[in-house]
């Protein structure tokens, strides 16, 4: 395979339910409307909403285990997916649960048992699938700092998320997709604004600030905060919302797009992939988001 995407990080699977109402209070009841056990994380729902668009990939990161390994390996097996660097250990595998009502999304994960383990449930990110790769969309949660120095080393840019302004992954980033939600338990006391200049100071790479249904701030060192509207559609989960915007931008980044049209797509990415659940099971394509990314909005 050439000119693929590596993708390295979190693949594993995800337990789904979505209610037919809101999320019940404690002690309530709560009826599910659809439930499915697919691929899922945020490298794995990212490269899945990849090869949608037709990327070629290549991944690596979370071993698979016994009760992940056929979902995943089954879904990746018709698509443009290299998949042999990803370990088969004699283990469960990781699977998080979530539940999701139109405006919520609730997880729940057994990850303090996953990393209080002795050995690492993980691989460390592979130096030829970095050297031989087109650009990178690298998770940083496993091996950060290693990540970022090899893709210094072999001239690779790539795209990361939810990282502290002061990382290395951060530091030699070409984007980094940073959300609301890590920013305000990350840093409770500071402003978007004073935030944003902080991020943009520690890198030379494009910064985003995904912030729900507010307008996203994006820019570079010394610019002025550029503001974009999200699309207007109708939500039907906003699981993997995240993880599709990430992949919005790693397909930018692949089709040397300029800013603005990698803060365009990556938006359109996310915003159709918020009207279909479950995402694995229909991705947005192409044709989709060329639409939505082309259109004019009033």
């Amino acid at each position: 395979m050439k000119n693929y995407i590596y993708m390295y990080g979190q693949i594993i699977s995800t337990v789904s339910f979505l209610l037919y109402g809101d999320f019940p209070k404690a002690d309530g009841y709560g009826e599910i409307k659809e439930k499915y056990h697919l691929v899922g994380g945020e490298t794995g729902t990212a490269a899945a909403v990849l090869a949608s668009l037709g990327c070629p990939l290549k991944l690596g990161g979370t071993h698979l285990g016994n009760l992940n390994r056929k979902i995943i390996r089954d879904y990746f097996s018709d698509k443009n997916a290299d998949l042999t660097e990803l370990k088969d250990k004699d283990f469960d595998g990781v699977t998080d649960y979530v539940i999701i009502d139109k405006s919520t999304r609730t997880a729940f994960g057994e990850w303090q048992k996953h990393y209080s383990q002795k050995e690492p449930f993980y691989e460390k990110p592979n130096e030829e699938s970095i050297k031989n790769a087109a650009c990178c969309g690298i998770d940083p949660h496993f091996y950060p700092d290693i990540s970022a120095e090899l893709c210094v080393k072999y001239n690779k840019p790539y795209v990361t998320i939810d990282c502290g302004y002061n990382s290395e992954i951060h530091r030699h980033c070409a984007v980094n997709a940073v959300s609301h939600q890590y920013l305000k338990e990350r840093y409770p006391d500071k402003s978007f604004e004073e935030l944003f200049k902080l991020y943009t100071d520690n890198t030379e790479g494009l910064v985003i600030f995904t912030r729900g249904e507010k307008e996203l701030m994006y820019g570079r060192k010394g610019q002025m905060i550029k503001y974009f509207k999200p699309y207007t559609l109708d939500v039907v989960s906003t699981l993997g919302a995240g993880d599709s915007f990430k992949a919005g931008a790693i397909y930018a980044l692949y089709n040397k797009m300029t800013d603005d049209d990698t803060v365009k797509y990556a938006s359109a990415i996310a915003g159709i992939a918020c009207t279909k659940f479950p995402i694995a099971n229909d991705p947005p394509v192409l044709s989709e988001v060329k639409a939505l990314a082309e259109s004019e909005r009033k």
